[in-house]
């Protein structure tokens, strides 16, 4: 996450960078876990960091695989994630899944389908948290 990034680099809290961006410390904690900010939050961020908030707007929702740590990740990780740019896709992707699979599950069990839509929720669950766990978002 760029917030989280610019404000580590400065080594502030996010205390420090609430109070100067006039915004809650929970706003501040929701952005840089990936949530969606407002225009309004946007502005004080960029102004606080003194940057555009075009770069703001661009990165905040977007996984860095310009960087090292990404491109140390296994070929298959980097597969899983291929043309994944938001946080928010595999949570719906993870969403849909379960839904299909509760929907089968109820509609007319099927030993192949039903299985298989909540083995995929699983596996979106799981890559989402470790990508959140690795700090790519």
């Amino acid at each position: 996450m760029i917030v989280k990034k610019l404000r580590e680099k400065r080594n502030w809290s996010q205390e420090q960078l609430a109070i100067m961006s006039g915004l809650s410390t929970r706003t501040i904690q929701r952005i840089e876990s990936g949530n969606k900010a407002s225009i309004e939050s946007l502005k004080s961020l960029a102004s606080v960091f003194e940057i555009d908030i075009s770069k703001l707007k661009e990165e905040i929702i977007v996984i860095d695989k310009s960087s090292e740590s990404w491109k140390s990740e296994s070929p298959f990780v980097r597969w899983f994630f291929w043309g994944v740019k938001a946080r928010k896709q595999v949570l719906n992707m993870e969403f849909l899944c379960l839904t299909l699979g509760i929907l089968s599950w109820i509609i007319k069990p099927d030993i192949v389908a039903t299985p298989a839509f909540f083995l995929m929720a699983y596996i979106f669950a799981t890559m989402k948290y470790y990508i959140d766990r690795k700090k790519h978002w």
